[in-house]
């Protein structure tokens, strides 16, 4: 149910109630004494507690795929959790590298795979090396393929902006994202391009031009996925031994108990697990 005073909760008895009798679900989480809407130390240690346990009951092959109510970062960090999401958590919980996992968002019309996650942006960007996009680029053609594309079309986004226009604003591209991009093309049958000026590629992805796009950092991927598909993008995380999806939005304190939350996302967010859990 992820954090138990934010819109999880609601939102997870819907899903339940209207999906229940069609797929076998299974509730992780407890609400006991927490108000809608009052995060709190009590309901950060049940969010911490129901991750774990689901953790368990993946390892233990009770369930097939686990679906992530949204939780705060920041309750749960005082509550010693030690991850800067939930990405990386399960990550470590199934003996993989954070490097070696994607943070995808899967949505109706536009798909985006992360080359970092959670760090600032000063980290993501001195830090950015090719095998990270390699990594992205792998894990998204091939969740691609699962879902029915047989060639994935990818682009990768440049960093700078108009992808560095030829060294002018940067070179990152010359010594980071080309050399990825020609080993993508090397490594694997997908049709790969780029890197592409950023401000247009999100745009070409959503009309049908490409059908996933490799981001560079965080916010250059998720501001455009929650633009423009934001009620039923999916997280999605590539690379795990299990499934592991969530929907894409926050907490939502002040939403909490008042029920106006959309339940669109989550619907999308279990429907997405279902059918990955099918083909793996």
């Amino acid at each position: 149910m992820g954090d138990p005073a934010g819109i999880g909760p609601e939102l997870v008895q819907y899903v339940v109630r209207k999906l229940g009798r069609k797929i076998p679900l299974g509730l992780i989480g407890k609400t006991n004494g927490i108000r809608p809407g009052k995060p709190s130390l009590k309901g950060a240690w049940q969010a911490r507690q129901a991750l774990e346990e689901s953790v368990r009951l993946l390892r233990a092959g009770e369930i097939c795929a686990v679906v992530n109510g949204p939780v705060s970062k920041d309750w749960l960090g005082k509550v010693g959790f030690r991850f800067p999401g939930q990405t990386e958590f399960y990550a470590k919980s199934f003996g993989v590298k954070s490097d070696d996992v994607t943070m995808m968002m899967i949505g109706p019309r536009l798909r985006v795979a992360l080359a970092s996650t959670h760090l600032s942006l000063r980290q993501a960007v001195l830090g950015l090396r090719s095998k990270q996009i390699v990594r992205a680029g792998k894990h998204l053609g091939e969740t691609l393929q699962k879902l029915g594309v047989r060639r994935p079309r990818i682009v990768v986004c440049g960093l700078n902006p108009h992808a560095g226009e030829n060294g002018k604003y940067g070179n990152e591209e010359k010594r980071i994202v080309q050399p990825a991009i020609r080993e993508l093309k090397r490594k694997t049958d997908f049709l790969i391009s780029g890197p592409e000026s950023p401000d247009a590629v999100f745009r070409m992805a959503w009309e049908g031009d490409f059908d996933g796009v490799v981001a560079l950092y965080h916010d250059q991927g998720l501001i455009p996925a929650k633009l423009l598909d934001f009620d039923r993008t999916v997280n999605v995380t590539a690379g795990l031994p299990v499934v592991r999806c969530s929907p894409d939005h926050g907490t939502a304190f002040p939403l909490a108990g008042k029920g106006k939350a959309r339940p669109d996302c989550f619907i999308a967010a279990v429907h997405l697990a279902r059918r990955l859990v099918k083909l793996k």
